[in-house]
């Protein structure tokens, strides 16, 4: 990455963050988000990841973006998956196992239908 050496120069990396949000926006794209953070990951974040990429492989399931954060929170909800479609607002899967992982992505990312039976609150 560039020095920031100006204000010019910041404003240029927000209006080309900016872009890149409509982008996203507009093509109606998906985001998974996995939480990664030491108790995510001792539950078995990693197979989640893992189990995600694969269905999206087997499916050929295009537009999705998967991305992984660090704590969300709410350890005893871990393994926790995120998913946002579009300008909808963020929902939040808890106790997710690699089994539910796919059917939420099958259900949300792919049908549009979100999977009620592992939302969780933030």
């Amino acid at each position: 990455m560039d020095a920031i050496n100006s204000s010019e120069d910041l404003k240029k990396i927000r209006e080309k963050a900016l872009e890149n949000r409509k982008v996203k926006e507009t093509s109606g794209a998906a985001q998974v988000i996995i939480g990664m953070g030491t108790c995510g990951i001792a539950v078995g974040a990693r197979e989640i990841m893992k189990a995600v990429f694969d269905y999206i492989e087997e499916n050929q399931v295009t537009d999705v973006i998967v991305t992984q954060t660090g704590c969300i929170g709410l350890c005893k909800q871990e393994p926790i998956l995120q998913v946002v479609k579009g300008k909808s607002e963020k929902i939040s899967y808890g106790k997710v196992t690699t089994k539910i992982a796919k059917k939420i992505i099958k259900s949300h990312v792919v049908q549009g239908n979100i999977f009620q039976d592992n939302v969780i609150q933030l």
